[in-house]
């Protein structure tokens, strides 16, 4: 793992972004796993800024999302669909078709997962996965106790996964109780994994990630055997970690 360090959340954004239009302009037909949420928001914008700025391209890349509530319309002001177009794709050359999340409102969700990671595969994998990380070691919607031998499944989300999300709803009673995600086996499938962390709540979460054992029931804890992971976190999230200077 290489741990990079970042003064607050904007610099952890910066760094990140610097990190994702490098591979980006390296290999124009990279494909992205991305992920929603706070944590990339900033870093999204930048890329955006970039794009405009200085015309970093986007139209052979492709994209996975991590996840999407069930039970959303992909034009709910609250889906990751409509989040990602807002937040980056509405903004960036790249083509609609190119673009993929989980379908939340699927006639069949079993067939449904079946279907997304069958076209992870057809598309040849994921060159760089986006993360972050809960406060209890959950990875996409990956909760705690989920297989390390899973793929994309269905999973229903814990109390604190919703109440964390419910400040981006009206209430936490209109939180989606159940969600698609990448499984944790497909996630380290990916070539490379990018993981940010920002903000205290995340310093027990990233000292067990690169210090606690490998286990089940703390999903990030299995990063430990992917052979390539850059983790770019804040101070206040690496408080609990030390550090060499990078």
């Amino acid at each position: 793992m290489k741990i990079i360090e970042a003064k607050h959340f904007d610099d952890m954004s910066l760094k990140a972004a610097q990190f994702m239009i490098e591979k980006v302009q390296r290999d124009p037909t990279i494909t992205l796993g991305l992920a929603t949420g706070g944590t990339p928001q900033k870093m999204y914008e930048l890329l955006i800024n970039d794009h405009r700025i200085n015309g970093t391209s986007y139209h052979q890349v492709t994209t996975f999302n991590l996840d999407e509530y069930i039970g959303l319309d992909r034009h709910d002001p609250n889906s990751y669909y409509t989040y990602m177009h807002k937040a980056l794709f509405d903004h960036i050359d790249i083509r609609d078709e190119q673009a993929f999340l989980p379908n939340g409102t699927a006639s069949n969700f079993n067939a449904e997962c079946e279907r997304y990671e069958a076209l992870i595969r057809q598309r040849g994998g994921i060159d760089l996965q986006v993360l972050g990380i809960g406060a209890n070691g959950h990875i996409g919607f990956n909760e705690p106790g989920t297989s390390f031998e899973s793929s994309t499944h269905i999973v229903k989300l814990t109390d604190s996964t919703r109440e964390a999300n419910a400040r981006y709803f009206n209430d936490l009673s209109e939180v989606p109780t159940e969600a698609i995600t990448m499984g944790i086996q497909s996630i380290m499938n990916a070539e490379e994994i990018l993981l940010l962390a920002s903000g205290k709540k995340k310093a027990d979460a990233l000292y067990q990630l690169i210090h606690g054992k490998v286990d089940e029931s703390f999903p990030a804890s299995v990063l430990q055997r992917h052979e390539q992971v850059t983790i770019i976190a804040d101070r206040e999230a690496l408080q609990k970690v030390a550090v060499s200077s990078n």
